[in-house]
């Protein structure tokens, strides 16, 4: 999701600076991204929020219980809440460009 997210938001930029583009289309095709891309955020928030409520009922659990277990369990979702915190920062501040594209995109069209 990386990847494609930083090819369309390079391929935008090249649309912007080309007066030759339809910016009337680009606008209509580029909220329908902006969705997918809110979707994608929405899901990956969701997945974010689980592991870190999963890492904190295991801490809880280990306190409770001193099951050494426990203690590894969290250790390894810690170690799944980190790449998923940063993978959520990346797309938040890349669906947060969007928009400022997006307004670039109504600013060529005369509408801003």
């Amino acid at each position: 999701m990386r990847k494609y997210l930083t090819d369309y938001r390079n391929y935008i930029k090249e649309l912007l600076s080309d007066d030759e583009t339809d910016f009337e289309a680009l606008a209509k095709e580029h909220l329908v991204k902006i969705q997918f891309f809110q979707h994608e955020r929405l899901v990956h928030l969701i997945v974010m929020v689980l592991f870190a409520l999963m890492t904190l009922g295991t801490l809880i659990a280990f306190v409770v219980t001193e099951a050494v277990g426990l203690l590894v369990m969290s250790v390894l979702f810690v170690g799944l809440l980190i790449p998923y915190i940063r993978h959520y920062y990346f797309l938040e501040n890349q669906t947060q460009e969007l928009y400022k594209d997006y307004d670039e995109i109504l600013k060529k069209l005369g509408k801003l």
